[in-house]
């Protein structure tokens, strides 16, 4: 009986098609073309080749450098080489990685390994292939691997799909920013606002959220074994290695952290991780508030006439969207809190503990990035029910108690509060009840005018104005 070897089934493994419906997780199944923006940098074929770029990029900082003098700044051919390494990465060269690493079971070795094979031999590739990871540990590649995919998932995908669900919300604020409607604290009739303004509140929130995760710095360590430039000095004693480190670090357009054990402490990736969880609260807030108003009859949604709402009740409309938005907010907000919880602790000099957990960072992102499509989605779908929302603030007259008592605290009346408290607490109160009120009150005759007037429809305060005062 004849065996394959490790790496023919590896590799044939790697390459088979696997069925959505057979996937362990919905983010590779069922919500497969959802993610598709992340598979090229958060996948394993991503980590393999941001690997292969940080390998690349150091061999040519080496070779820059004037200290290093056993290796020769490489020619303009020898750059084109180096350079197609990179640019022309591709999934059989990840193939390729992967049967190696069967062999040598380790991923990062399985990486020089095969930049040497495609360095070939030549002249000018034997001193390249000796300081192929020179005085490199493993985390020195991973870290700034891990650090370009989840800079290169904020700025390429995660950033572009928040601005397109902020937009249209924002859109829909100034376009809305007018319409009264009833507010709801405690879940008891309050002064009214705008449809406009509320949602801007959540535009406002995302917006500032979303700056908030674009300004954490992601940093990468490049200092060898224990973060001490133990085997740089050895070799190399009058060469300046943390400016070399910094330098390079600096290039891949990361900051340098140049205190660290053999890990960089992942305390960056903590507080990128807090605030994709911020994002992610903001966002469940705004679902489980629209939710509300569509039960409340607030909003229609515009109907599909092939889709189905209950499988036994024909007439039902579900508001899915937002509900799968929340849903898929809490399992990444679960992912990313361990993240947060996990990644800064790690014993003594370096665990394994952290190398699992990180390659879950597609997943974490995968579900927010789903939501954020589910929750746009829904959005698009909205239909204000003016009738419906109008209704409601236009019998709301005990909201004007507010109005009427900060007036009469203007004017000197004693115990306005109070007064307004016993007229309208627990009571239905209406138009003429509280024109009667206002008729007794010892005011100007232009602000009792101005009281009598008053709607609860006419009531909004700044909220039309804060509605189209707030950029996109």
């Amino acid at each position: 009986m004849i065996r394959a070897s490790r790496a023919q089934v590896y590799t044939g493994f790697f390459r088979m098609k696997v069925s959505q419906l057979r996937a362990v997780s919905p983010a590779d199944g069922r919500y497969a073309s959802k993610v598709d923006g992340l598979r090229d940098t958060l996948s394993e074929y991503g980590l393999i080749r941001f690997r292969v770029l940080v390998e690349i990029r150091w061999l040519q900082r080496l070779a820059d450098e004037t200290d290093i003098a056993e290796l020769e700044p490489v020619s303009s051919v020898m750059k084109d080489v180096l350079n197609g390494i990179v640019d022309g990465f591709s999934m059989d060269d990840a193939e390729r990685v992967k049967a190696i690493e069967a062999t040598t079971n380790h991923d990062v070795k399985a990486v020089e390994y095969f930049i040497r094979e495609k360095l070939g031999s030549g002249p000018e590739t034997g001193p390249l292939k000796d300081f192929l990871h020179f005085a490199c540990t493993s985390e020195d590649i991973n870290n700034l691997s891990y650090a370009l995919m989840l800079r290169s998932a904020r700025g390429d995908v995660m950033q572009p799909a928040m601005r397109s669900l902020r937009i249209p919300l924002s859109n829909m604020a100034r376009q809305h920013a007018a319409v009264p409607m009833l507010s709801r604290t405690h879940g008891q009739t309050a002064s009214p606002t705008t449809v406009g303004k509320e949602l801007m509140n959540v535009v406002h929130r995302l917006r500032r959220a979303e700056n908030a995760l674009l300004a954490v710095p992601i940093l990468g360590k490049f200092n060898g074994a224990v973060g001490n430039f133990n085997a740089h000095l050895i070799a190399y004693p009058n060469a300046d290695w943390p400016g070399i480190s910094r330098r390079f670090v600096e290039s891949l357009g990361l900051e340098a952290n140049t205190h660290t054990t053999q890990i960089e402490p992942h305390d960056w990736t903590a507080e990128y991780a807090h605030a994709l969880i911020r994002y992610n609260n903001v966002l469940l807030d705004f679902c489980r508030d629209v939710w509300g108003y569509i039960s409340l009859g607030y909003f229609r949604q515009k109907l599909n006439k092939d889709e189905v709402g209950s499988s036994t009740m024909p007439h039902k409309v579900n508001p899915i969207d937002f509900e799968n938005a929340e849903g898929n907010l809490g399992m990444s907000t679960a992912l990313l809190g361990h993240f947060a919880e996990k990644l800064p602790v790690s014993r003594w000099q370096r665990d394994l503990t952290d190398s699992t957990v990180q390659r879950n960072f597609g997943v974490a992102l995968g579900y927010t990035l789903i939501a954020l499509q589910s929750a746009e989605k829904g959005i698009g779908k909205l239909e204000l029910n003016r009738p419906a929302i109008d209704a409601d603030v236009n019998e709301a007259w005990e909201v004007l108690g507010e109005a009427v008592q900060t007036v009469m605290r203007r004017y000197g009346i004693p115990e306005p509060y109070e007064k307004l408290k016993a007229l309208t607490r627990g009571r239905e109160v209406d138009q003429a009840m509280l024109a009667e009120f206002v008729g007794t009150l010892e005011i100007p005759d232009d602000e009792k005018q101005r009281l009598l007037a008053l709607t609860p429809a006419s009531y909004i305060g700044l909220a039309a104005q804060l509605a189209n005062d707030t950029p996109a």
